[in-house]
C-alpha cells in the first residue's frame, strides 16, 4: 500500500512516532499543510525533511529569520541586460514541498506573504499572478517555549493549516535506537524517494471520493456549534475548520483503506485539526484549561452517530 510506503520510509528517520508520521501523510493526502510545534531538538525539521524526501518531487526549505522579505518567498523581477527586460525569478515557493522552519521568527509582513500561496495555490507578484505546482505542502516549524524575537502567528493563518503537531519526547527505546543511528543527519541523506508527485495526487483523488453519510455529516456540524457554546471558548470553530475536518477525516478513512469513513477517522485527526482553531477564555487559560483538552471535551459531549 502507498501509505504504508510513505510512512515506513518516514519512520526510518524518525524513531518511535509513527502516530505523528501518519498524521502528516494524512495531511498531505487531504492537500493541507502541517505545522509542527515543539520544543528544540525532537525531531520536528527532520519530520518534514524526511516527508519531502520520501517523494519524488521538487522541495525547498527557508530559514525563516526577522529579516527575511515576502520577495524572498515569492520571488522578484530580475533585469535581464542582454533584452532589457524584466524576468520574473520564482522564489522558494514555488516547489512541491516547502519547509518553513522556525515560521515564527519571521515578520508578519513576510508571513503574510504565505496566505495566498496556501489558500489558493498561487502567487502574485508585481501585478501578475502565478499558479504553484501541485502537489502543494508547506510544512512549518516553530518553537513554542522559546519566545524572543519571534512574532505570534494570527488566527488567519493558523487557520491555514490543516493540522497542528506536536512530537514531544522519544520513549527510552525510541531514544536508544536514536543513539544506534547517531540521529538522523545520516538517515535522511539515506533516504530514497518511495512515491512520485503524481502518485500524491492519484492519492489525494481517491480522498476526495472517500463517502461522507449525512449521519456523519450532522456529527462534524455538531461539534462546530458545540465548541460555538462552549463556556470556556471564546471564539469557537468556523465552518472552515468543518470542512478541514471533513478532509482530514475522508484522508483517515482512505489511509485505512476504506471508502467510506467512521466516527472513529472524526476522533482520530479532531485534535491535530481542530486544537489550533480554537481561543480559550482567559480565566481557563490561567487555570491550566488547554485547547486539546476543550476538544476532547467537545467530543465527549456531542452524541456519536451510530451505523454506517
Amino acid at each position: 500500500m502507498l501509505f504504508d510506503a510513505i510512512t515506513t520510509n518516514v519512520a526510518l528517520v524518525l524513531h518511535g512516532k509513527r502516530e505523528a508520521i501518519d498524521l502528516a501523510v494524512i495531511c498531505l493526502l487531504a492537500e493541507g499543510h502541517l505545522l509542527i510545534e515543539d520544543v528544540p531538538g525532537v525531531g520536528k525539521t527532520s519530520l518534514a525533511k524526511a516527508l519531502a524526501a520520501s517523494i519524488d518531487c521538487s522541495w525547498k526549505r527557508v530559514q525563516f529569520t526577522p529579516d527575511l522579505l515576502p520577495g524572498d518567498l515569492t520571488g522578484v523581477s530580475v533585469l535581464q541586460r542582454a533584452t532589457e527586460t524584466f524576468v520574473f525569478q520564482p522564489g522558494p515557493l514555488f516547489a512541491n514541498i516547502v519547509l518553513a522552519d522556525e515560521i515564527n521568527r519571521a515578520s508578519p509582513k513576510t508571513q503574510s506573504a504565505l496566505l495566498e500561496a496556501m489558500e489558493e495555490r498561487q502567487v502574485t507578484a508585481e501585478g501578475r499572478t502565478y499558479r504553484l505546482p501541485q502537489p502543494f505542502l508547506v510544512a512549518a516549524t516553530q518553537n513554542p517555549i522559546e519566545q524572543e524575537g519571534t512574532y505570534r502567528l494570527p488566527e488567519s493563518q493558523l487557520d491555514r493549516f490543516l493540522m497542528r503537531l506536536s512530537l514531544g519526547y522519544p520513549s527510552r527505546q525510541a531514544e536508544l535506537s536514536i543513539l544506534d543511528s547517531q540521529g538522523a543527519a545520516e538517515a535522511l541523506y539515506a533516504l530514497k524517494p518511495v512515491l512520485t508527485g503524481d502518485e500524491i495526487l492519484e492519492m489525494a483523488r481517491v480522498v476526495k471520493e472517500v463517502h461522507l453519510a449525512d449521519a456523519l455529516k450532522a456529527y462534524l456540524v455538531d461539534i462546530a456549534e458545540s465548541s460555538r457554546n462552549h463556556q470556556a471558548l471564546t471564539l469557537g470553530l468556523s465552518p472552515r475548520a468543518t470542512l478541514q475536518l471533513a478532509r482530514a477525516t475522508r484522508a483517515r478513512a482512505a489511509s485505512s483503506g476504506r471508502d467510506f469513513a467512521t466516527p472513529d477517522d472524526v476522533k482520530a485527526v479532531a485534535i491535530p485539526v481542530l486544537s489550533h482553531r480554537i481561543v480559550l477564555r482567559s480565566d481557563a487559560a490561567s487555570r491550566g484549561y488547554t485547547s486539546e483538552q476543550a476538544i476532547r471535551d467537545i467530543l465527549a459531549m456531542v452524541p456519536v452517530p451510530a451505523g454506517r
